[in-house]
């Protein structure tokens, strides 16, 4: 089985947009979006977040990924708490299927045909991030668990994935991930069988393959039983001690996949390195790890889980990077690490 090359989710900005007009406008499109008007109607709105996505997504695809997540240049939490927040004023946590939408995806599905056209391709092969009920609930309520409401929180998650799969002749989506960056770290205080049941919740919707994106490995037996789910995403390159945490065995009993992130995307600490060997000013080049170091982690990882690898791609964390042209450079050669060992 060949194994699919992804990208978690963040991007940096392009060069033409400061971040200040982008998050502007991020909240208009996702009113105007919400009540049914075309963002690209409004010039402000067209420059500042229709034509931001769209030049984005379109960088991501042309690095050759198999799945290419829509360019997250938005808070991963703000993305969703920021709705949520609203449907709290009505007395719920849970968002009315009209608003939950996420607005990259409404850009994307409106220029696939033309992407698809400028960029050569036949069909674009989408993956959505959705951040998870437990990391939401931890934004908004905090550690203390309250049954109830933590259900309020899936349901909300899963209406956002619902409404991003996709499928018409230029585009469909491959994969939704439901990202938990806390979850093994920073826990709210549930016992197991409340984690099965409100990520069972969230997961609970059919037509694409199924990711959950953690960071720690602590809690993973936890999620290789949720039933409604196909892949465990974890981070290897920048965290090599995950890997040793999961076993092929485990995923055979469970029955699941596993996404391994190969390339570091930690940008900060690469910096100190390059510092330190006395490359001040590093060209965009030069941050991106060498093809070879990449090919020797996809190795060691396809080594150890075998079939039950089904998806690879850098670890998460890619939009604090300092521009498009150094990110897309990463998602490059990550794709081309994976095709050599192929």
């Amino acid at each position: 089985m060949q194994v699919l090359v992804d990208d978690v989710g963040s991007f940096p900005l392009p060069d033409f947009v400061e971040r200040k007009a982008f998050e502007k406008a991020y909240v208009m499109a996702r009113a105007w979006i919400a009540e049914g008007k075309d963002p690209k109607d409004d010039e402000f709105l067209l420059k500042n977040f229709h034509n931001v996505v769209k030049v984005s997504f379109a960088a991501k695809c042309k690095a050759g990924l198999d799945a290419v997540n829509y360019p997250q240049h938005y808070d991963i939490r703000r993305q969703f708490t920021e709705v949520i927040r609203k449907a709290v004023e009505r007395g719920t946590y849970i968002v009315d299927y009209g608003e939950a939408v996420i607005p990259e995806v409404v850009v994307i599905k409106d220029e696939a045909k033309r992407l698809c056209e400028e960029l050569g391709m036949e069909r674009i092969h989408l993956r959505v991030c959705v951040t998870g009920p437990f990391e939401l609930y931890l934004a908004e309520v905090g550690a203390t668990a309250y049954r109830d409401i933590l259900l309020m929180f899936a349901e909300t998650v899963r209406r956002f994935c619902v409404n991003s799969v996709l499928d018409d002749k230029y585009v469909g989506t491959l994969v939704v991930s439901i990202d938990e960056p806390s979850f093994g770290f920073r826990d709210v205080a549930v016992d197991r069988d409340t984690v099965l049941d409100v990520l069972e919740k969230a997961f609970n919707f059919r037509g694409v393959v199924k990711q959950v994106h953690v960071h720690s490995t602590a809690r993973i037996v936890d999620l290789l039983d949720v039933e409604n789910l196909d892949v465990v995403s974890i981070e290897y390159a920048a965290s090599p001690k995950n890997l040793e945490a999961v076993s092929k065995s485990m995923l055979d009993k469970a029955d699941k996949q596993i996404r391994v992130g190969i390339a570091r995307t930690d940008v900060d600490a690469i910096f100190a390195e390059l510092y330190e060997k006395g490359v001040k000013k590093p060209q965009a080049w030069q941050i991106v790890e060498d093809v070879e170091v990449i090919r020797r982690r996809f190795k060691a990882a396809k080594a150890k889980f075998g079939e039950r690898l089904t998806f690879t791609g850098p670890d998460c964390g890619l939009g604090g990077w300092p521009s498009q042209e150094a990110a897309q450079i990463l998602l490059r050669r990550t794709v081309e690490a994976v095709r050599k060992f192929s």
